[in-house]
């Protein structure tokens, strides 16, 4: 039972982690012009990974899509693969993970399989995961690097009086939702590996074979030569040739010689 409910909440943190990472992939809002020195603006621009947008005071937003790929930021190209790559292995992951269920039985699939499948689909997960949160840390680190050397140009000479006027990005909502997708995606990859220890099977325990002797007396003569069981015989007289003499196995026991030995 517990290893179901940690395989069914690894699998609903995924879902979730996977679902936001397409959100935040599709987002326009993965850095926002910042409004610290200028909070009264008719135009506030936004941009995202594959649009840059611009909304009037009016209410009208007006979207341009970047139309080239080779004269976009090399740092804008890595985030984007990262993303992609990341929301491709979460794909791949619930769909492990959904034949890897205990709950579900697919033909004569072991629980050595299932557990093979739930380890894959929380590797993938994580990975999915580490994608996500890389691709919006990196990007993050690119917006606090322009937003510091901006506002250097800004206020540099002339006893810190303003120069220039340039717009400078912060952070977007973008951002916060992809860390928090690829956390739940890493959470939910951590809970499918710890669910793979209770679907392997246990190889220390093996089943108990007892043995026995298959003979209880056993005795040796020069010339011939005498194995009884324990388990008895129907034969009650049998002969032993001890040096071309024939005995009966009675006389044998009544009258043991020197050369018995056990």
């Amino acid at each position: 039972m517990a290893t179901t409910t940690c395989q069914v909440v690894g699998l609903l943190l995924s879902l979730l982690g996977l679902a936001g990472c397409i959100a935040a992939t599709g987002m326009d809002m993965w850095s926002t012009q910042d409004l610290y020195d200028n909070p009264v603006t008719s135009v506030f621009q936004y941009e995202g990974l594959w649009r840059s947008c611009v909304q009037q005071s009016s209410g009208f937003t007006e979207c341009r899509p970047y139309f080239t790929i080779l004269g976009l930021p090399a740092m804008l190209q890595a985030v984007r693969a990262l993303m992609i790559v990341g929301i491709v292995l979460g794909v791949f992951g619930i769909l492990v993970s959904i034949f890897a269920l205990k709950c579900i039985r697919i033909g004569s699939m072991d629980d050595s399989a299932k557990a093979k499948m739930t380890l894959t689909s929380g590797i993938l997960f994580i990975i999915s995961g580490i994608c996500a949160i890389i691709g919006v840390s990196v990007f993050a680190n690119m917006l606090v690097t322009n937003f510091w050397m901006s506002t250097a140009n800004m206020y540099s000479g002339m006893g810190g009086m303003v120069q220039t006027v340039q717009t400078r990005y912060t952070f977007g909502a973008a951002l916060f939702v992809g860390w928090i997708a690829g956390g739940l995606t890493l959470i939910g990859g951590v809970m499918m590996c710890i669910a793979c220890r209770g679907l392997t099977p246990d190889d220390s325990n093996f089943k108990a074979v007892s043995y026995h002797a298959s003979g209880q007396n056993v005795a040796y003569r020069p010339g011939g030569y005498k194995a009884s069981t324990g388990f008895g015989s129907n034969i009650r007289n049998k002969k032993i040739y001890d040096g071309g003499a024939a005995r009966t196995e009675e006389d044998d026991q009544s009258h043991p010689t020197k050369y018995d030995y056990v």
